[in-house]
């Protein structure tokens, strides 16, 4: 139980009771006004969709994780279906887009070849990412899976610095040392993370797609500010939108002819019958699927226009201890000693992260 705090006037008399430098008092002081005059700069509407968007993000990935790795461990094979999965709701951001014309009073994007070749190229490298993913969560516990995925924040960081000339200063570096230490903590520690029936050689593989899946994912991202750097030349919410469809779209296509090359189409009447839990669970999990993912993408892109780049980096440092926590209780996920230590010092590194990135502003006097 909590013990009260001591306030003036009890607890032992000897000595002075202590107060608070009047320089923090007044720092605080200062942090609670900027505070209160922001939350008064911004109409009530745009609190209650940057707490939709956050609820969104919070628990739209993490549930389209948890529903890949309960489709391999109910009966399911394929990987390229799940990867079809993760951009067959590409029609759900198209609906959100299409009345957004209308409503902020603007006109899509005209398409040019090179514009319509970037969308080809990331929709192309978004299916494969997908793919790799698929291969992460067929082979090793959900928990697992996203605490490797974290990675990404080390690729996106370097490949930013490489080709869009992002800042790279010693938070950031610190945040890349530490979240490596945490994968690295996990290799070593496989031998109580892995199910019984994954031999040594699909562990590996796994953990190497998870990690490859990352390396893409940052690079994703910074080719995507590449994009709008060279190419659009502003980022508005419309304009997100429209990536996020088009890119979405090239992915489904190349998704869809993999799953046909691949034969899995035809396959998904007799997976369902031997899944457990019957049919009408398969195509749930499926389902579900393809709306968690887009409206985790949703909530992602929206964060990004109502608040800024770290408070999304704060809520996604949230999200991979919620990812692991909620594939313990639901999915029974082993969870030794090493994958918490794990988790804590990527917890840490995505800290140091978001330090680093934090805009450069004056100090309160």
């Amino acid at each position: 139980m909590q013990q009260p705090l001591l306030v003036p006037g009890e607890g032992m008399e000897e000595s002075p009771p202590k107060t608070l430098p009047k320089s923090l008092r007044d720092r605080i002081s200062a942090y609670k006004a900027m505070a209160w005059e922001a939350y008064r700069s911004k109409p009530i509407s745009h609190w209650i969709l940057l707490v939709l968007s956050s609820a969104a993000m919070l628990v739209a990935f993490p549930a389209s994780s948890l529903l890949s790795r309960l489709y391999f461990s109910n009966g399911g094979k394929s990987k390229w279906l799940i990867s079809w999965v993760a951009v067959a709701g590409w029609p759900i951001p198209a609906l959100i887009l299409i009345p957004t014309y209308f409503i902020l009073g603007v006109y899509p994007t005209p398409l040019n070849l090179k514009l319509v070749v970037s969308y080809i190229v990331l929709g192309f490298l978004t299916g494969a990412d997908n793919l790799m993913y698929a291969y992460a969560y067929a082979y090793l516990p959900a928990s697992t899976a996203s605490l490797l995925a974290s990675t990404v924040l080390v690729f996106s960081s370097l490949f930013g610095y490489l080709l869009v000339k992002n800042k790279m200063n010693a938070s950031i570096i610190n945040a890349i040392v530490i979240i490596t230490a945490g994968m690295v903590i996990i290799a070593l520690d496989s031998d109580s993370d892995r199910y019984g029936y994954i031999t040594d050689s699909q562990y590996i593989m796994g953990y190497v797609w998870d990690i490859l899946g990352s390396a893409l994912h940052g690079l994703i991202f910074a080719l995507s500010e590449l994009v709008f750097i060279k190419l659009l030349g502003r980022r508005s919410f419309h304009v997100v939108l429209e990536q996020q469809v088009m890119v979405s779209l090239f992915g489904f296509i190349f998704t869809t002819i993999g799953c046909i090359a691949n034969k899995d189409f035809p396959a998904m009447a007799s997976e369902a019958r031997r899944f457990k839990g019957g049919k009408s669970a398969y195509y749930l999990v499926l389902t579900w699927g393809v709306i968690t993912f887009q409206l985790g993408i949703l909530g992602s892109t929206a964060i990004l226009f109502l608040a800024s780049t770290v408070f999304a980096g704060v809520l996604n440092s949230i999200r991979v201890p919620l990812t692991s926590i909620a594939a313990v209780i639901l999915l029974k996920d082993p969870m030794s000693g090493f994958k918490i230590l794990s988790l804590i010092i990527t917890f840490w590194g995505f800290a140091c992260y978001i330090y680093g990135n934090r805009p450069a502003s004056k100090e309160p006097s």
